[in-house]
């Protein structure tokens, strides 16, 4: 373990340093040491950061540099850097550029020949994943799923069709949708799906819940609301999902649409219509996962 020169320079570069996701005191001693000694700090928001800084008596300067403006933002910060500027880059919560701000003045600056330093700390998809109890020896991050219906399907159908092979999925969630994504990893993985939702992390209601994804749902669902910030993990099964509404039947939604047709003497139009009230769809949205599946059938 190398202990640092307390009082050696502060190199020039750019510094991205992780803050608290909840808890002030998961700030590090290195990170406290750099916000005081670099020149200034990029912040998300300077509203947010400020807090943290008043509360450890830093008084360095601050600026904005956020999703909206970090594209504007990275040619002068870049520039800066490059005539020896010592700049740290953080956050309101957790490690810069992870589903945060960050990426783009990071690339910026490497592609500007300035060193990048990370300064570790707190992350809340790895504390979720380490206390999960879900597999961590491979893991795959992904950020925040669609907002949308239709797209955060397709996605989730994406990644149940590579079975397990990128181990636990780990996602990031906001309360008003929880629910929505759980049902539909129920409808496309099925009822026996492993999953974790960790709320509020290193905060006073931390709480993990650990089950199903029925036994996940049913707990949230019976709230007056969800709040918080949530991560969700979800083990994925060792065999594939069969394909098709609900991830339950083997059956084609072509066949189970043609099968309907027949029986009822509608068109396909109405044969639709039919499956989706049987099976709790939209019907817009189950019409989307036929066109996908004529698709992999043209495909092959």
């Amino acid at each position: 373990m190398e202990i640092p020169e307390r009082f050696a320079p502060l190199a020039p570069g750019l510094y991205l340093v992780a803050t608290p996701i909840g808890n002030l005191g998961d700030i590090t001693l290195r990170a406290l040491d750099v916000l005081k000694r670099v020149d200034r700090i990029a912040c998300e928001d300077t509203r947010q950061t400020q807090k943290l800084l008043n509360h450890f008596q830093i008084a360095t300067p601050t600026e904005s540099c956020h999703e909206h403006n970090e594209h504007e933002r990275s040619a002068t910060l870049v520039r800066a850097l490059q005539e020896g500027a010592r700049i740290a880059l953080v956050t309101d919560a957790g490690m810069p550029g992870i589903s945060d701000p960050g990426s783009w003045l990071t690339a910026a600056a490497i592609a500007g020949g300035v060193p990048v330093f990370p300064i570790p700390g707190a992350n809340a998809a790895l504390s979720a994943l380490v206390a999960s109890g879900l597999p961590t020896s491979e893991f795959h991050f992904l950020g925040f799923l669609p907002e949308k219906a239709g797209a955060r399907r397709t996605r989730i159908e994406t990644l149940a069709a590579a079975g397990n092979e990128a181990g636990t999925l780990v996602f990031y969630e906001a309360p008003h949708r929880i629910l929505d994504t759980l049902a539909d990893l129920e409808s496309i993985f099925g009822v026996e799906l492993r999953v974790v939702v960790a709320r509020e992390l290193t905060k006073l209601h931390e709480e993990f819940l650990r089950g199903t994804v029925v036994e996940v749902r049913q707990a949230l669902a019976s709230r007056d609301s969800v709040r918080g910030e949530i991560t969700l993990l979800v083990q994925a099964p060792a065999e594939r999902p069969a394909s098709g509404a609900a991830g339950a039947s083997k059956e084609r939604i072509a066949d189970r649409v043609a099968r309907i047709g027949a029986e009822a003497g509608v068109d396909e139009k109405e044969a639709l219509k039919r499956l989706a009230r049987e099976l709790g769809q939209s019907k817009s949205e189950l019409y989307r996962e036929l066109q996908r599946e004529r698709a992999r059938m043209r495909a092959r």
